[in-house]
């Protein structure tokens, strides 16, 4: 099995974040420093910056509503804090799905099983999220059509989006925005290429899968059905 994936399914990581680890030079097996595609196989004694780590026969999962003012990292080195501190007592060793930025607010998963993980960050795999967005003013149809078709952001196009106006007043404008890339800021990013301030930002779906009556910064487990779900994304 290959380094990184045995990792995830460890709980340590994502397998994208498991490959930094390699390549930092956090993880040993048989006390050598592993190298990036290196395979692992049984008795083989495998470690993260000299901590033994096991393969897990069951996992976690949980929802969170995060708030905004949450980095979403296990640990902040600016000191801000993390959507860790919210996670209740006793939920385990477990690790972010993807990211929200600090003031993005909404839906949040959280697992120690890193084939998950992977399975609804990789690009490959075209995952849906969606985001409520309100942004100041009005926007126009032609702005519409260029946050659906496609904005250049550093050098590459976004894929097209699905966009359905919700409500608009004499200040304000809200949408319901549907990506299934994960770029740094994404949709911040977009409206801000068609001169647009986002106000408030929220991801209040993955898939069809969405959170329900849970408040902001509350968490739960999910439950079987969810979890069957999300698997067979």
């Amino acid at each position: 099995m290959r380094i990184n994936k045995y990792l995830a399914e460890c709980g340590v990581a994502s397998r994208r974040a498991c490959d930094k680890l390699i390549a930092e030079g956090h993880v040993k097996v048989n006390g050598k420093v592993a190298a990036l595609g290196e395979d692992v196989r049984d008795g083989d004694d495998v470690t993260v910056d000299g901590n033994a780590v096991r393969r897990r026969l069951s996992h976690s999962y949980y929802l969170m509503n995060k708030p905004k003012g949450y980095v979403c990292t296990v640990k902040d080195d600016k000191d801000r804090k993390t959507v860790m501190q919210l996670l209740p007592a006793g939920a385990g060793r477990l690790f972010p799905v993807g990211r929200l930025d600090y003031d993005t607010e909404g839906m949040l998963l959280f697992t120690d099983d890193g084939d998950l993980a992977f399975r609804l960050t990789h690009p490959k795999n075209e995952i849906e999220k969606t985001y409520l967005v309100k942004i100041e003013g009005f926007i126009t149809d032609a702005e519409l059509n260029r946050l659906r078709t496609g904005i250049e952001l550093d050098g590459k196009m976004t894929n097209k989006s699905r966009i359905r106006l919700i409500s608009i007043d004499k200040r304000f404008t809200k949408l319901h925005v549907t990506i299934h890339e994960g770029r740094n800021r994404q949709v911040r990013r977009m409206f801000e290429a068609v001169g647009k301030h986002i106000v408030f930002l929220k991801r209040i779906k993955i898939g069809d899968m969405g959170l329900g009556s849970l408040e902001r910064g509350a968490v739960r487990k999910l439950t079987p059905e969810e979890i069957f779900y999300l698997t067979n994304l």
